[in-house]
């Protein structure tokens, strides 16, 4: 199925755990996560930068209907979208880290460029 993938969740859980990654890789600028899920985050979290650089009030209130901390979205405005202003797109860097132990699904650092 083009377009997403489902990550073996309900559509609820999927959104709300897709909104928690850009959350936490917004805040810390750096997340650990499985090959799939940083996919997926990355996709999210591109859209936010890309609204972020646009930088006026309605850009920002739909910021804050996805993302929970405000004091992120403060920080996304003002540190992180400057920093991009000139560069289209590929704000995201997946670096692979191998295997996870238990379950050997592929870990990988989900990190701003």
């Amino acid at each position: 199925m083009p377009g997403y993938r489902k990550l073996g969740r309900p559509t609820a859980h999927r959104k709300l755990m897709l909104r928690n990654l850009v959350t936490d890789l917004l805040r810390e600028g750096r997340i650990t996560t499985t090959d799939t899920r940083a996919k997926e985050t990355r996709r999210e979290a591109e859209k936010m930068i890309t609204l972020a650089k646009r930088g006026d009030l309605h850009a920002r209130r739909q910021a804050l209907a996805y993302i929970f901390d405000e004091d992120v979205v403060t920080k996304l405005f003002d540190e992180i979208a400057p920093k991009y202003a000139d560069r289209n797109g590929g704000y995201t860097r997946i670096l692979k880290l191998g295997p996870r132990r238990g379950d050997c699904a592929e870990m990988v650092f989900l990190e701003l460029v």
